[in-house]
Formats: C-alpha cells, structure tokens, sequence
C-alpha cells in the first residue's frame, strides 16, 4: 500500500508540474541562438522562460527552459512544446552577406572594430526589437550606409571573414548589448550621442 501511495504522489507531481527541459548557458549564446537550435522560434522560446525579462541579457550557466513535458494518463511523459531536433545555423550566404557588411563598414578599423561590427548586427538578430534573420537586419530601411551606396556588393576581405567567424563563437561578448555604431567625427545624424557607449574601437563609438 505504501508503495502504491508513493507511486500515485510521483505521478501528480508530474501531472501538476510539468517539469521543463533545460538547456544551460554557454559562453558566447544567444536567445535566438538557443531558439534555433531547439528548431524554436525567438517569440516560442520567449514564452517557455518568462523569467527573462531581457532577452539580450542572458549569462553563462543560467537555464533556459526549452520545451516542456506533459504525462499521459498512464503516467508516461510525452514531449510537448518540442519540435523535432535539427540542427540550425547561419546559411553561408548570410555569412558572407555579415562579411561584407563588415568590410564596407569596418575595413580600415582595427580588427576587434570588425568583430564588434559583427557582433552588433548579431546582436539585433537577436533582439526583439530588430528583424530575426542576418539579411533582414542588414537590409532593414535605413540602418546601414553600405547597403544604401552599394559598398555592400563588394566581396569580403579575409579579416573580415575570419571576424565574422569570431564573432559567432569565442569573441561573440566583444560588443555585448550593443545594437548600434557610428563614427562620430562623420555622422551626419546626431541621434545616437543621446544613447549609452557601450565601448569605443578605432572611429566607431558602439551605443545600445
């Protein structure tokens, strides 16, 4: 009897909670990161982690619920929130397209200049207050010069390459929180001074 009783507490336990699965968080992720590689878009994997009031601030070993379970009626757990596992990344015609970017905007900066370059558009893919993929961040109406006079159809250098790759994975927090940059001395629009620095590389004042 006292089996069956602790039995029956197991199981509405798991009725009455539905436990999450949680993925922890590494060095250099993102939200949208997480979400695409949980085959989850960013809004999905916003619903399942209330918790996160800022989905562009997340730390290393914080846990990040990404699908939660439910138990049938014989009290075996069944997936629910889950979509089927796939692995996710960046097409490598975005890469190339984020590379461009970074040469037109950042060819005669520093090297930590173009991978913060990167970082930023990242950053916005990122970000809910931006568009969710590389190339519609980068042709969104207005956001960036080279789109504008062209300069983003010239191919990619290799610094600029080799940045971009950076960028994704071991210096993806050299432009942390920044959504946006600008080279003061000529910026015709003054709109970003009145936005917090967030660091300075070379000409380019990095602002969120």
């Amino acid at each position: 009897m006292k089996k069956l009783m602790t039995v029956i507490t197991v199981l509405l336990s798991l009725l009455f909670t539905s436990p999450a699965f949680a993925y922890t968080v590494n060095s250099g992720d993102t939200m949208s990161g997480i979400a695409r590689s949980h085959n989850l878009s960013l809004q999905e994997l916003a619903s399942l982690n209330p918790q996160i009031q800022n989905l562009d601030l997340i730390y290393v070993g914080q846990t990040i619920h990404t699908e939660l379970q439910e138990v049938n009626a014989i009290g075996q757990a069944v997936h629910t929130a889950s979509k089927p596992e796939i692995t996710v990344g960046y097409s490598e015609n975005e890469l190339d397209l984020l590379a461009r970017l970074v040469r037109a905007e950042a060819e005669s900066e520093p090297y930590q200049g173009k991978v913060a370059v990167a970082c930023v558009v990242l950053n916005r893919v990122a970000s809910p207050a931006f568009p969710n993929s590389i190339k519609e961040v980068i042709y969104q109406k207005g956001q960036f010069q080279p789109v504008r006079n062209g300069a983003i159809n010239q191919p990619a250098d290799g610094d600029s390459i080799k940045a971009v790759q950076e960028a994704l994975d071991e210096k993806r927090n050299t432009a942390a929180g920044s959504l946006f940059f600008y080279n003061p001395s000529t910026a015709t629009n003054r709109w970003l001074d009145s936005k917090t620095t967030t660091l300075v590389i070379g000409h380019h004042v990095f602002k969120k």
